[in-house]
């Protein structure tokens, strides 16, 4: 294959990384494999517009994107317009949509599994046309997001403290607002204080990660008004990996979810994929089943199926 790779140098594992020593490591690895391979290093600011231009070219077979969450969003959306392959090089702090793709979170490791790995086809989501790989969300999650954002901070660490500053001001005032939704048949009015629409239903974990990326549902969930004693419950459901248990939640698996926010507050805010956005007053979340392709590791996507086999046999 003709790949790019593209390699975000502000993103958290590689700031304390040799960039020009792993570009290099990169390139021999992929065309050890057989690859036509570059490796390019960019600033955060850089990084979108290249890989953008790259996957525009008739001679690109595919991308491979090496950053956080943020970056890996942005070039799954630069292939999935362009019908590109993605790699995936997990370098930021969740690293949600590799765990999904079970790529090793060692970058090094992660080279080696995607230049010997193989093109496999997984689902990818969109909110309103703009798509996301793990999840849309409003309530809860936004407002600590934007608690979270106005501070400061630099590294991977002074993140994490500051997303747990900004989950306590959450937990101590909670959002609470109505919604219409449409989904799985059912039409509804709730109040509620947070909504979240993954790619694909979360599995049992802390991070809130799909297991697989295959099967073809949304996960919806929506929590009912809480007030700060039933939202410290929650986050311990969630920390524990056991949203399921939690009486205040309710989960679908539609294709389709449609929301109508009948109260929308000027200035409100939604969460795609780690980003803070303005919140549209209706939302159109939809599934592209099997429209993104990613190399994954050898034997994966046979792995893959066979497990949804004895699931389903079960």
């Amino acid at each position: 294959m003709k790949l790019i790779g593209f390699f975000n140098r502000d993103s958290g594992t590689f700031r304390a990384t040799d960039m020009e020593a792993y570009e290099r490591r990169a390139e021999a690895i992929f065309r050890e494999a057989g690859h036509d391979f570059d490796a390019i290093v960019f600033s955060g600011k850089e990084i979108v517009p290249a890989m953008e231009r790259a996957a525009r070219r008739d001679d690109v077979d595919g991308i491979v994107a090496g950053g956080g969450d943020g970056t890996i969003s942005a070039a799954a959306s630069i292939a999935w317009k362009n019908g590109v392959a993605l790699g995936v090089v997990p370098a930021g702090t969740m690293n949600l949509f590799a765990r999904s793709l079970r790529v090793p979170l060692d970058i090094s490791q992660a080279l080696e599994t995607l230049a010997f790995g193989e093109v496999d086809h997984v689902d990818i989501a969109s909110a309103n046309a703009r798509p996301f790989i793990h999840q849309f969300s409003a309530g809860l999650h936004a407002r600590m997001v934007r608690y979270r954002d106005s501070y400061t901070y630099r590294t991977r660490f002074g993140k994490m403290r500051a997303s747990l500053r900004a989950a306590c001001g959450v937990i101590l005032n909670p959002p609470e607002f109505e919604v219409d939704f449409e989904a799985g048949g059912v039409r509804e009015r709730r109040r509620v204080s947070a909504i979240s629409v993954s790619n694909n239903p979360f599995g049992q974990n802390a991070l809130l990660y799909a297991d697989s990326l295959t099967s073809g549902e949304l996960g919806f969930y929506t929590a009912k008004p809480l007030k700060p004693l039933g939202v410290a419950r929650l986050a311990v459901d969630l920390l524990r990996g056991k949203v399921r248990e939690n009486a205040d939640v309710m989960i679908m698996h539609p294709a389709e979810v449609h929301l109508h926010f009948p109260k929308l507050r000027a200035k409100a805010n939604c969460v795609m994929d780690g980003e803070l956005l303005p919140l549209a007053r209706d939302v159109a979340l939809k599934l592209h089943p099997g429209e993104l392709k990613v190399l994954v590791k050898q034997g994966l996507a046979a792995q893959v199926d066979q497990s949804k086999r004895r699931e389903s046999a079960n």
